[in-house]
C-alpha cells in the first residue's frame, strides 16, 4: 500500500480486516515500526474521532504526530496558474512540497461544497496533495470518500457477524442540514467488496451516485428494505441530482427500535438523537456505534502500519 485515498487501495480487504483485528489483541507491538517517523495531519475541517483515533493509532506504532488546522494558518491557493493578488496566500504545489519535508504520512481531511458538484468530484484538495506531496497521503474524509470510516465498519461486521454472510442495509434518516455522500459512498463500495448481502434503502429522488451504487438493490420502503436485517447502517446525506439540496424531510425515516427489531445498529457518529434514531435504539444492546468509534483507531493502525513497511522497501 502507498497511499490510503480510497477503499480500492486495499489489495486484499480480508487479509486487512483480520490484521486490524489482531492489532486490537496487541496494539503496541509494532512500536519501532514508527520510531523517529512523523505523521502530520491536515484538517481543513473540525474532527473529534478522525482527529483522535488517526493520532492514537498512529502513536500506537511509536510515531510523532504533528496537527495543523489549515484554515485557522492560511488560505491555499489550488488553481494552476492562479494571479495571487487577493486572499491566498500560498500554492498547494509549495505547501505540500514543503510539509513532506517534516512529514513521513502526511494526512488530509477536507469536506465538500455541496454547491459544485463537478469541482466536488474531482477531489481537488485531497488530489492536489497527492499530486504534489513526497510522501504517502491519508484519506481523513474528503469530498466524496470516508475510505477509514468505511475499513472500521468492515472490522466491526467482522468482528459482530454471527452468520457467514449477513444481511447489511444501509438507510437514509433524516437531518435538519446538508450533508455529504462521502460516508455513504465509502460504505458502499466497501460492502461491494464484502461477503454480505447488502442493500439500500433510502426515498424516491435521494440515489447516491450511479456509478458508485452500480446494480445494489435500492429500496424506497424503509419497512421492506430492512425486513431481516442483521446491520442497519444509518446516514443522512443531501440530494445527489439536485446537489447538496434538502429536498426530504420525512420525519418517519428516522431510525425506531419497532424497525430495527433484532439487528445491528451502526452510525459513524456525531448523530442526532430522535431526530436520525431515536433513545430507544441507539442506548440499546443492539447499538454498536461505540464499538464502530474504537474500531477507528485499529482501522487507521493497520493502514499506518501498511504505509510504513512500505516506506522501509
Amino acid at each position: 500500500m502507498k497511499k490510503y485515498t480510497d477503499i480500492y487501495d486495499i489489495s486484499n480487504l480480508d487479509e486487512t480486516v483480520q490484521q486490524a483485528i489482531e492489532l486490537k489483541k496487541a496494539p503496541f507491538s509494532f512500536k519501532e515500526l514508527g520510531k523517529n517517523k512523523t505523521l502530520i495531519m491536515l484538517f481543513f475541517n473540525a474532527s473529534l474521532r478522525t482527529r483522535l483515533s488517526t493520532e492514537k493509532a498512529a502513536k500506537n506504532l511509536g510515531m510523532e504526530v504533528m496537527v495543523l488546522n489549515v484554515n485557522d494558518t492560511w488560505n491555499l491557493e489550488f488553481e494552476d496558474g492562479a494571479v495571487m493578488n487577493f486572499d491566498t496566500t500560498e500554492h498547494i504545489k509549495d505547501a505540500a512540497q514543503v510539509i513532506s519535508q517534516y512529514a513521513d504520512v502526511i494526512a488530509v481531511r477536507a469536506f465538500p461544497s455541496l454547491t459544485d458538484k463537478r469541482k466536488d468530484e474531482s477531489e481537488w484538495i485531497l488530489n492536489s496533495f497527492i499530486n504534489y506531496a513526497s510522501v504517502p497521503i491519508i484519506n481523513m474524509e474528503s469530498a466524496t470518500g470516508h475510505p477509514l470510516q468505511a475499513l472500521t465498519d468492515a472490522i466491526t461486521i467482522e468482528e459482530l457477524k454471527t452468520k457467514k454472510r449477513p444481511k447489511v442495509v444501509l438507510s437514509w434518516a433524516p437531518h435538519p442540514k446538508a450533508l455529504p455522500h462521502a460516508v455513504a459512498n465509502s460504505f458502499v463500495q466497501m460492502m461491494q467488496q464484502s461477503d454480505v448481502d447488502f442493500s439500500i434503502t433510502h426515498p424516491e429522488g435521494y440515489e447516491l451516485n450511479s456509478d458508485i451504487t452500480k446494480d445494489t438493490p435500492i429500496f424506497y420502503d424503509q419497512f421492506e428494505g430492512l425486513k431481516d436485517a442483521d446491520f442497519v447502517y444509518v446516514k443522512n446525506w443531501s440530494n445527489y441530482e439536485n446537489y447538496g439540496k434538502v429536498l426530504c424531510e420525512d420525519t418517519n425515516w428516522m431510525i425506531t427500535k419497532e424497525k430495527l427489531t433484532a439487528a445491528k445498529f451502526m452510525h459513524c457518529l456525531p448523530v442526532r438523537r430522535n431526530v436520525v434514531v431515536e433513545d430507544a435504539v441507539l442506548d440499546s444492546e443492539n447499538s454498536v456505534v461505540i464499538s464502530q468509534a474504537s474500531n477507528r483507531t485499529y482501522a487507521a493502525q493497520v493502514v499506518l502500519k501498511h504505509l510504513l513497511k512500505e516506506l522501509q522497501l
